[in-house]
């Protein structure tokens, strides 16, 4: 509001004016200030009301005073603001069946006595003393009584509204008949303004009527004039019986509305017959399609790019929502206008399309049922009449077939708008969101046009506002059909995607017009300034001239030419920086029209007309009436742009709305950039509130923000969705999928064999398809799903990356950071998720592929976000992965509080406890030629090979890092830890029986070493712990393999550095710390010598073992370890290279702990000497290499005792009866001197001659021909075999009394062709001996036709064996030759 304008007093105007309430007992207009808020006053920049008000306290009598009129409109405005604020408290009684629910007599409004004020209502207008209410509930009355005072105070609010609602339609009544009777025309065309300031009265006048029908009014005035009576000595309130004869006469409330508006009726029917034709324009889709009514350019000249084809009639369509209100509710209470012989055209296109009338925010009434109740028995009596007076006069008989025609339309259009009403407002969408579309296209390209076409842009608003209403209003709407009792609910289809259409085509429209304000309002001041010379010619014509205006009148129309003439003129770019308020032109404009409009005036609007028009231009009341429009386009534009853009009044209907955009949004039709439209609507929504009722600005804001929150929850989802369906294995997934270069193979020989038949979808056997497959039409489906999936991921990242930040009341959702959010979100829920699969843990390659194929989805969407998603994704797998800082790296502690690692911690936990610990039973075995455990049976969804193979740890350590890799470690640790203890606890409890045996073993006495061997206390358990820990440091040993092959992939410069380093580390005892550090990161990447010793010594330093002097003792302990019964269950495996059951492990076991224990013991003997001479060390010789070779040499002595011992007491324990343990443990030995690098390979020679194993491994390799020739697939073997992919579960068909394995590396059936074997050639006999670290090269069996493959099985040598033999062992030995022929 200006500072410079004089506030009136809106009781003095009121009091003052001619409809003023003459009674004076109750001060009904004194309260209109509490239904005029502050955002009721007048406008500021002076609009249509404010300008009215200000003009007319200054009126000459002969002018209308229009400041009432829309006085009282505002104040029906906050009459429906509290009576639906109290049906909200009563919680929406149905007075027709009066139920009532439990909140309604708990609100506090009535009191909590159901029967009496029950039965008070439906006696209305009976008094309470005539109706023995102590008969009715006796107990009840006298509590009325007792609390009369308190009830009353709770009704006297209510009662005050009825008395308002009273003071209300006297003073309209008054009001609509004196405008209906002094205004001297009211079409559209010539007195838009004052018009639409009438019909607005009207309508307001008929609805507050209609909804205060759904305000228990009967029982509030009963009741309140019952407590009244106990309170008062029975003496009834003063104003009761005008109460009762007003609530009387308005029930129902249209019966009294059709006779109050009787008087009018007339006035009303020539209103509707004038706005009928733009009526019957909006409901014609083709003709606004064909000629171009909502098109910028001209429909038969597309040159032409400023559309004049009809620019007045364009301009009126801004108005048909308010025109079709009026047809309604004017036919509704002024049936007797429906017989004029138009209307009923007009009011059936109207009905056609709508079921429900509404009269206050999402309060309506059933239209067709109120005009058959109340509109059809009117016209029913005039075709009565008009029947009779037929014969008597030619008018009656016109009047009676017109009467026919509308009784027969009234009926039968209920049935049509059930039918018809959805179809009818479809198409309607359809139109304006292709008509939209359109404009939006062409005022981008062209922003210039957008100014003189701002009149049609408002037009194309207010149809699309009208149409979301229209569609809102009816969801969920019953409807009972005219010609039978059942209720039918109303089709709309939650699916429809032009709701969304028009959201974003109506925001992008108002984004446009805000945009480009400037311009617009410079184009307006251009036509303002012109305007005014025009108007100025006018006023000079001859016809003018002759007027003869009066002094007030004449004064106005110079005025007007001066603010004209005045206007700044817009120069530049500087347009934007005018300020101009144009309120005072607006005002005297207003002035002009209220003057000449009035019958009381002599110079009226048909004499301004005449006078005018005869010049061949524009007349004065068409260049006022476009001057006011212009004006508003300066200082008004946004209001303007509310009022037809704002789609505030959704918010009560928001939880629809909610529904259907869920429908919608990401359905086939469904448009990302919609959701900004979806999103913007609920920054209108506190605007619906009214400072009338306070509580209403806090909750429609918090359900606003509800609102946001959960739109933007269904977008997230909606983006979840998308990532989640390309991150998918019938999205990026399916192309993904790769056959091994054997199933390849066998697939082309397959090929190239089969007579393909002319079949669109040709498969073979095993579920692969032949090439080609893809190529076939019907196979698009796939690809264009994912192709519509990422253009639409693509789509919405970059649409929620632009979009501005949606300000609701103090809340602001930006939802850059909510996409971020999710993103990130949902990458940790997925990476959380894959880690294990429905059985149990996922396979490390198929994890990384997974986490490798969502992060490509997340770089994709990164593309169009201004955001860094890699960061977050980072910091999310650094937050899985670590759980510590990195034993040989790291000095810090992790902080109590910090609760990171959970993925780490549950895959390593799994691979303890599955894989070291086995505790699902599922025969966990280490190969030692495939490098890699296996299992009997699936341990979860794989067997052990699919998960431990070097490939797999490989992919562990590039997803985990060097965090899982010390876990892992750690947890290995910490669990080898406690098994050397036990082998510590074992030495102690066995000190002196492994004395004795020591003793005994060295006096050859064996009958001695037997009898003390037996009472050794728990050796099989001894035997198992140590299998454990042989396990474990053979896991490790591959772990450290893998996390060096994977840095070497990775920063092949830090592992050349380490490996460097490694080989110059000082070898000096006891090692400083930073010495030791060093050698522990080395070891963790496999590039020490001896990684096993190195990890064992560890372990000891850590935890303090091998302290003991019963650790002198070692070696014997494990030489008894010969005697354990569990030998009698072992049996060499060819194709593991291993013992059966797992035995194996403990040679690595027996290496690793008597080399680090000798570490050990040696680094504590060199300190205590330290200690005992105070640092000060007298020998002569270089302590470093002393140290060192001291300690290999007392390494290299202690294994030495551990073959001499055991060789002896497995020969010597060898009979006739049982010599099946006697192999496995030779073979054992065998094993172990190839492992230890301290043992030289003559040692064994000098205990077990080389002819003893060559026989053995002889003995083996032969027998296990058959079998293995199985393993060994050729290209001529079936190719059944080789496409078995990934199948664990095949058997093999021939046993043998060696355990065999038919599963080879990763789970996977593949043929072990030369790969990770020696080849022989059997020419020279030379032996050519692969190293270890080459065994990964090749892998594809079928594929390899080397000359080798085709050498002939010989013995000791075959082409299926699999894993190091001895050998070839044996022909590099320098001992003596040996012959393989």
């Amino acid at each position: 509001m200006a500072k410079s304008r004089t506030h009136f007093a809106v009781q003095d105007v009121l009091s003052s004016s001619p409809t003023a309430v003459r009674s004076k007992e109750w001060e009904g207009p004194t309260r209109w200030n509490e239904y005029l808020g502050p955002e009721m006053a007048p406008r500021k920049n002076g609009g249509a009301e404010g300008s009215i008000s200000q003009s007319s306290s200054g009126m000459s009598q002969k002018g209308l005073n229009m400041q009432w009129v829309y006085q009282l409109t505002q104040v029906a405005e906050g009459l429906m603001v509290k009576m639906y604020r109290l049906n909200q408290i009563l919680d929406y009684p149905d007075l027709v069946s009066h139920i009532y629910s439990e909140a309604f007599w708990k609100s506090g409004v009535f009191p909590n006595h159901p029967k009496i004020c029950i039965l008070l209502a439906k006696k209305f207008p009976e008094h309470h003393s005539k109706l023995q209410l102590e008969r009715v509930d006796k107990f009840a009355l006298d509590s009325m009584t007792d609390s009369a005072e308190v009830h009353l105070q709770s009704l006297e609010p209510w009662i005050q509204l009825l008395l308002d609602l009273m003071a209300f339609r006297e003073q309209a009544l008054r009001l609509i008949l004196d405008l209906s009777s002094t205004v001297i025309t009211l079409l559209p065309h010539q007195n838009s303004l004052i018009l639409h300031a009438f019909m607005d009265l009207f309508c307001s006048f008929v609805r507050v009527n209609l909804f205060s029908e759904k305000v228990p009014r009967k029982m509030m005035l009963q009741a309140y004039n019952l407590l009244h009576a106990m309170a008062r000595n029975d003496r009834d309130c003063d104003f009761y019986h005008r109460l009762i004869q007003f609530v009387d006469s308005y029930d129902p409330p249209l019966k009294g509305l059709q006779e109050d508006l009787n008087f009018v009726s007339p006035r009303i029917g020539e209103v509707l017959e004038a706005v009928g034709p733009v009526v019957f324009l909006s409901t014609d889709t083709r003709k606004l399609r064909n000629e171009g009514f909502l098109s910028p350019f001209h429909p038969r000249y597309p040159d032409i790019l400023t559309n004049s084809a009809h620019p007045m009639r364009a301009q009126d369509l801004a108005n048909v929502t308010c025109y079709r209100e009026w047809v309604l509710f004017g036919y509704l209470v002024c049936p007797d206008e429906l017989l004029r012989v138009t209307s009923i055209d007009i009011a059936l296109v109207v009905l056609k399309e709508n079921l429900v009338l509404t009269l206050f925010r999402d309060e309506y009434i059933l239209l067709h049922e109120d005009y058959q109740l109340y509109v059809l028995p009117r016209i029913l009596e005039s075709k009565k009449m008009a029947k009779y007076g037929r014969t008597k006069q030619k008018e009656a008989d016109l009047e009676y077939s017109v009467a026919k025609q509308v009784e027969r339309m009234i009926s039968e259009v209920h049935e049509q708008a059930l039918l018809s009403c959805d179809a009818i407002h479809r198409e309607r969408r359809i139109l304006l969101k292709q008509e939209i579309g359109r404009m939006v296209l062409f005022f981008t390209d062209q922003p210039s046009l957008l100014a003189p076409n701002i009149q049609m842009v408002f037009s194309a608003l207010a149809l699309a506002q009208s149409e979301v209403l229209w569609y809102f209003q009816h969801v969920g709407i019953a409807s009972s059909k005219s010609k039978a009792a059942r209720v039918v609910p109303v089709e709309l289809d939650p699916n429809d995607p032009t709701i969304g259409f028009l959201l974003d085509g109506m925001d992008r429209l108002c984004c446009l017009v805000r945009k480009y304000i400037a311009a617009i309002r410079g184009y307006a001041l251009s036509y303002l300034s012109s305007c005014g010379g025009r108007i100025r010619f006018l006023l000079g014509t001859p016809g003018m001239v002759a007027l003869d205006l009066d002094a007030t009148l004449k004064g106005i129309f110079q005025r007007i030419v001066q603010h004209l003439e005045n206007i700044p003129k817009p120069q530049g770019e500087n347009i934007s920086v005018i300020t101009c308020d144009l309120s005072d032109l607006r005002k005297d404009w207003l002035s002009v029209l209220m003057i000449v409009t009035s019958s009381r005036s002599s110079i009226n609007i048909r004499h301004l007309e005449k006078a005018t028009v005869s010049t061949g231009k524009e007349g004065l009341l068409s260049e006022g009436n476009a001057a006011y429009n212009w004006s508003r386009c300066v200082d008004e534009l946004e209001t303007q742009l509310s009022k037809y853009g704002s789609l505030k009044k959704l918010y009560f209907y928001h939880q629809h709305l909610t529904t259907v955009f869920r429908n919608t949004m990401f359905g086939p039709e469904g448009r990302p950039q919609h959701c900004c439209a979806w999103l913007g609507v609920a920054s209108s929504f506190p605007e619906c509130a009214s400072s009338i009722v306070p509580e209403e600005v806090t909750k429609i804001g918090r359900d606003a923000v509800l609102y946001v929150e959960s739109l933007v929850e269904s977008i997230m989802g909606g983006l979840e969705g998308l990532i989640n369906i390309l991150d998918s294995e019938g999205g990026f997934g399916s192309l993904e999928m790769q056959l091994l270069p054997e199933q390849a193979a066998n697939l082309m020989n397959l090929t190239s064999r089969i007579s393909v038949p002319s079949a669109k979808s040709p498969k073979v056997a095993y579920g692969f398809q032949l090439p080609g497959y893809e190529s076939y039409p019907e196979n698009d489906n796939s690809i264009k799903m994912l192709e519509a999936a990422m253009q639409r991921l693509t789509n919405l990242c970059s649409i929620m990356n632009d979009m501005e930040p949606i300000c609701v009341l103090n809340h602001v959702f930006v939802l850059r950071e909510y996409m971020r959010d999710c993103i990130l979100g949902n990458f940790k829920r997925r990476l959380l998720t894959v880690l294990k699969t429905d059985n149990d843990l996922q396979r490390p390659s198929v994890l990384e592929s997974l986490i490798r194929r969502h992060t490509a989805i997340v770089h994709l969407a990164e593309q169009h976000i201004s955001m860094d998603l890699t960061q977050g994704i980072r910091e999310i797998l650094l937050t899985e992965t670590f759980c510590g800082p990195v034993s040989s790296l790291h000095l810090f502690e992790k902080p109590a509080e910090q609760h990171t690692g959970s993925a780490t911690e549950a895959v390593c936990n799994w691979y303890v406890e599955n894989i070291i610990k086995d505790v699902s039973g599922a025969g966990i075995l280490f190969a030692p030629l495939h490098r890699c455990f296996k299992s009997t049976r699936p341990v979860g969804g794989y067997f052990a090979q699919s998960v431990t193979d070097l490939r797999e740890l490989k992919a562990f350590v590039r997803i985990f890092g060097t965090y899982g890799v010390d876990r892992l470690d750690r947890m290995m640790k910490e669990h080898t830890a406690a098994l050397l203890n036990c082998i510590d606890t074992s030495l102690r409890a066995n000190r002196e029986n492994l004395e004795a045996v020591a003793g005994s073993m060295h006096s050859g006495d064996r009958i001695e070493t037997e009898a003390i061997i037996k009472q050794i206390v728990d050796m099989d358990t001894m035997v198992g712990f140590c299998i454990q820990a042989g396990q474990a440091i053979a896991f490790d040993s591959l772990l450290a393999e893998a996390a060096g092959s994977a840095l070497e992939e990775g920063a092949p410069l830090v592992h050349s550095l380490l490996a460097g380093v490694a080989k110059h580390l000082t070898n000096e005892i006891p090692e400083k710390k930073e010495i030791r550090r060093m050698r522990r990161v080395a070891n963790s990447v496999n590039v020490v010598g001896d990684h096993d010793s190195e990890w064992v010594r560890s372990i000891l330093e850590e935890v303090g073992g091998a302290s003991d002097g019963s650790w002198n003792l070692l070696p014997y302990l494990f030489a008894t370890f010969m005697t354990s019964t569990i030998w009698n269950t072992t049996a060499f495996n060819v194709d593991t290279g291993g013992l059966s059951n797992n035995i194996h492990c403990l040679a690595r076991c027996i290496c690793s702990v008597i080399a680090g224990s000798g570490f050990v013991r040696l680094e504590r003997e060199y300190q205590q000497k330290q200690s005992l001479s105070n640092g000060h060390v007298t020998e002569t010789f270089d302590p470093e290499t002393q140290n060192r070779l001291s300690a290999e040499a007392s390494i290299k002595s202690t294994m030495q005792l551990f073959i001499k011992f055991s060789a002896g007491i497995i020969l010597e324990s060898w009979n006739e009866s049982n010599r099946s343990h006697l192999v496995a443990k030779l073979i054992f030995l065998d094993q172990l001197c190839e492992i230890s690098p301290y043992l030289p390979r003559s040692l064994l020679e000098s205990h077990v001659p080389y002819a003893i194993l060559r026989s053995v491994y002889s003995q083996y390799y032969s027998n296990s021909l058959t079998p293995l020739a199985l393993l060994s697939l050729s290209p001529r073997h079936s190719p059944a075999m080789s496409l078995a992919h990934a199948s664990p579960a095949l058997k093999q068909p021939h046993g043998d009394s060696t355990p065999q394995s038919s599963v080879n590396d990763s789970g996977y059936f593949k043929a072990s062709s030369t790969h990770g074997q020696d080849q022989y050639d059997t020419e020279n006999g030379s032996i050519r001996s692969s190293d270890i670290k080459h065994r990964n090269v090749r892998r594809s069996g079928p594929l390899d036709y080397s000359l080798s493959r085709k050498t002939k099985f010989v013995e000791g040598s075959t082409s299926g064996s699999t894993g190091p033999s001895p050998l070839p062992r044996f022909a590099v030995s320098r001992s003596g030759p040996i012959s393989y022929k």
